[in-house]
């Protein structure tokens, strides 16, 4: 074939430039992508406000219960914790707090007021309590037990919803408010992103099939119709390991899938498309195809991932 030393060229390339794309997303300090909790709060008024997660364990990752030593005390006055977001009075509500259920303050804490939402994106806690503190009147509000559902855990907090407790804490008896709060994962929105990120993967793929000749229209069946195939099943599989495992996980699992997808569709062109087209070419233009397509849908997707960190 006359172009096919081209073709070997331009597939090593890209093949080469997906590589290093997958490489520099993966690999970084602490080794990728970690899971993170997040709450928002709706209908929450301006009262200052501070909020963490008490963590059903005393540690997780870098953060941990107050071993009593000054020196580990997670406040911003302790010159140890110089940029710790509560002070130390704050810090101290918290520290001194006591759940009922045995979960625990690890130190960390959040702005609530200013934000109306908690963040914790680095070794969150599986289990968890949200609770927050308002300085001025001395007074806790809890949720009841959390569990991080998915890699990135959603919940939203509705402030008008509140139902008062009796807390028992410190030997004393706490008037708290129960905090109603609902899992909030956006499943419509991952629908939509999987959409477009199927519709952007066939375009590309077809643009690459133009690029190679293939103008008849049983050939643009056959290629949408199986592009079309492949893409949705692929980027489902996808969006299930993201949304159990992360998308460290994610990554590596799309680079094996897009092997997949390769052989699969070079295996079908090879058998089908020469008994629907006028000219009929050699199985390895039709497996160079599928590799430089997939190839270059494959790299495009993570370089796009960057810029369009939703969708990709």
């Amino acid at each position: 074939m006359k172009y096919s030393k081209s073709f070997r060229i331009i597939a090593v390339l890209l093949c080469v430039a997906c590589a290093v794309s997958v490489l520099s997303i993966t690999v970084g300090a602490d080794m990728g992508p970690k899971a993170s909790v997040r709450i928002l709060f709706e209908n929450m008024g301006d009262d200052l406000c501070y909020g963490t997660l008490l963590s059903k364990t005393e540690s997780v990752g870098p953060s941990s219960v107050w071993d009593g030593t000054a020196v580990n005390a997670g406040h911003n006055e302790n010159e140890n914790y110089p940029y710790a977001n509560l002070d130390y009075e704050t810090w101290k509500a918290f520290a001194e707090y006591t759940d009922p259920d045995g979960y625990f303050f690890l130190q960390e804490g959040w702005l609530v007021s200013e934000t109306k939402k908690i963040e914790w994106t680095y070794y969150p806690p599986s289990s968890f309590k949200i609770l927050l503190y308002y300085p001025k009147t001395n007074n806790f509000v809890a949720s009841g037990i959390c569990e991080r559902y998915a890699f990135d855990t959603y919940y939203t907090a509705d402030m008008e919803n509140m139902s008062v407790s009796s807390v028992e804490y410190g030997g004393e008896i706490n008037t708290a408010l129960m905090l109603t709060v609902s899992r909030s994962y956006d499943c419509t929105q991952e629908i939509v992103f999987l959409a477009a990120r199927i519709v952007i993967t066939i375009l590309i793929e077809m643009a690459i099939a133009l690029l190679f000749g293939f103008r008849e229209k049983k050939q643009i069946l056959l290629l949408t119709g199986v592009n079309t195939a492949t893409q949705i099943l692929l980027n489902v599989l996808l969006n299930i390991a993201n949304y159990n495992s992360g998308p460290m996980v994610c990554v590596i699992l799309y680079m094996l899938f897009e092997v997949i997808v390769f052989v699969i569709e070079a295996v079908i062109y090879c058998t089908v498309m020469n008994r629907l087209s006028e000219q009929s070419k050699r199985k390895r233009f039709y497996v160079i195809y599928s590799l430089i397509a997939n190839a270059a849908s494959f790299g495009i997707g993570i370089l796009l991932s960057r810029t369009l960190p939703g969708i990709f």
